[in-house]
């Protein structure tokens, strides 16, 4: 198995309207090899399905001091420099980014090598705002309970993680700090079963039944949703 990777950054950019499918042809041309050369694995890219002008990605490093001196080698590197102009002309707000590890020892995503041609598979990302709750208490709560009504549904976990509380080692890049969050990730091979589920997921009652009420306050704000398409070259396809 190949778990990538101990820090990761979840990274959701709003652009300019109409200007995503550029973004992404000079992302998958120049910065993804130029990325993984200084150590920063590029994990995924997507299309948010739900928003025209949304590009997520995510990135990945071996730790937090690896990921600053990483950050500081790109961005300070002759791709950047030559390509940022273009890149930073498609986006409107790319301060969006959450730090994350993973939420168990295994929790990390599994990257096989992608299959060849076009991939119709949707991704799910849950994001669980925690507000004061217990973020190991949390994390549980989720492996007890919710895991296993998740995937009877028909979701398979594919990776989860919490907030990284570490300070910002590359403040050039802003990350929210204020946020504390448990992330999970599963992969539907077509977006009629992504919706078969969210439908089932949507009837269930109870979940919450027998939680601690440290936990209380993880269950005050919605999670939030993204829904996910994958770009041509994303390593999650």
């Amino acid at each position: 198995m190949n778990r990538c990777r101990p820090v990761v950054e979840l990274r959701q950019y709003t652009l300019h309207a109409g200007r995503r499918d550029e973004l992404i042809t000079l992302f998958e041309r120049e910065f993804i090899e130029s990325q993984a050369a200084v150590g920063a694995r590029v994990i995924g890219q997507f299309r948010d399905l739900d928003d025209p002008d949304r590009f997520v990605w995510l990135r990945g490093f071996a730790d937090m001091a690896a990921r600053r001196e990483a950050l500081e080698a790109f961005y300070g590197g002759p791709v950047w420099q030559a390509h940022r102009g273009e890149a930073n002309l498609t986006m409107l707000d790319s301060d969006n980014v959450l730090l994350l590890r993973p939420a168990a020892p295994d929790g990390g995503f599994d990257l096989p090598a992608p299959p060849p041609g076009a991939s119709s598979a949707v991704f799910t990302a849950a994001i669980h705002y925690l507000d004061e709750a217990s973020v190991p208490g949390f994390a549980a709560f989720f492996e007890a309970r919710l895991r296993p009504l998740i995937e009877a549904d028909g979701a398979p976990i594919l990776a989860s993680f919490v907030t990284e509380t570490s300070a910002n080692s590359f403040p050039r890049l802003p990350v929210r700090t204020t946020d504390r969050v448990f992330v999970w990730f599963s992969r539907f091979e077509r977006e009629a079963a992504e919706a078969d589920f969210r439908a089932r997921h949507g009837r269930r009652s109870g979940w919450r039944d027998g939680a601690a009420e440290a936990l209380l306050p993880a269950f005050a704000r919605k999670p939030e949703w993204l829904r996910l398409s994958p770009t041509p070259r994303s390593a999650l396809r």
